[in-house]
């Protein structure tokens, strides 16, 4: 089971590098869509291929992010029933439906996705749109975003099983990351509450010895 554990925390590795450089394309996604709305509305000018582009770059962060989602355990849940339920509980639902829905999903969708990508590069497929871009790189995106929540699929079955050996801690719980703003915030409430604190012992020093309390 070591040997498990330590590959699961590569594809974890893996996996946490992938989400960290979709950070990125996210944000080259938002500035091209920008680009492209301020070039057509002050210029009237628009191209095909940037459209296109803005789909390609969504449609990477979509499928390839999937994933990167589930090791962060994102993924939407209903937790109607299995909110209730425990920690023990919800691992043999997780390993249930990862080896029965999730990996045969990712596999047959990767699988089927294949050939269509192959057979778009080898007749060099380009898009219809005028000045539109080549299509077989969309096209490979389905079997790599499948293949990459596939393979994150097995490092959460990994993690499950060795939860229920007691080998680690609840892999399925949420580990609650407070954002920039939220740690920010915090810090300005707890230096007022330093700040009037000060100013209630300056006041109480200042007093008289007979008021104060």
């Amino acid at each position: 089971m070591s040997f498990l554990l330590s590959l699961s925390r590569v594809i974890d590795r893996i996996t946490e590098r992938i989400g960290q450089g979709l950070y990125w394309l996210i944000l080259v996604t938002v500035l091209i869509s920008a680009a492209n709305a301020v070039v057509r509305k002050a210029f009237n000018y628009s191209s095909n291929s940037y459209l296109e582009m803005q789909w390609y770059l969504f449609s990477t962060v979509f499928l390839c992010a999937a994933g990167y989602t589930l090791l962060r355990n994102e993924h939407v849940r209903i937790d109607v029933i299995s909110g209730k339920l425990s920690p023990r509980a919800r691992a043999w639902i997780d390993i249930l439906g990862t080896l029965f829905f999730l990996l045969p999903m990712a596999v047959l969708i990767g699988w089927l996705g294949w050939p269509v990508f192959v057979d778009s590069y080898v007749r060099g497929e380009v898009s219809s749109n005028a000045g539109g871009l080549i299509i077989w790189p969309a096209r490979l995106l389905v079997p790599v975003g499948f293949l990459l929540l596939a393979v994150q699929g097995i490092s959460e079955l990994i993690k499950r099983v060795a939860f229920l050996m007691g080998l680690i801690p609840d892999p399925g719980e949420k580990l609650v990351v407070k954002t920039a703003e939220e740690e920010l915030a915090e810090d300005i409430l707890r230096a007022r509450g330093e700040e009037s604190l000060a100013a209630e012992i300056a006041a109480q020093a200042a007093k008289p010895d007979g008021e104060k309390r």
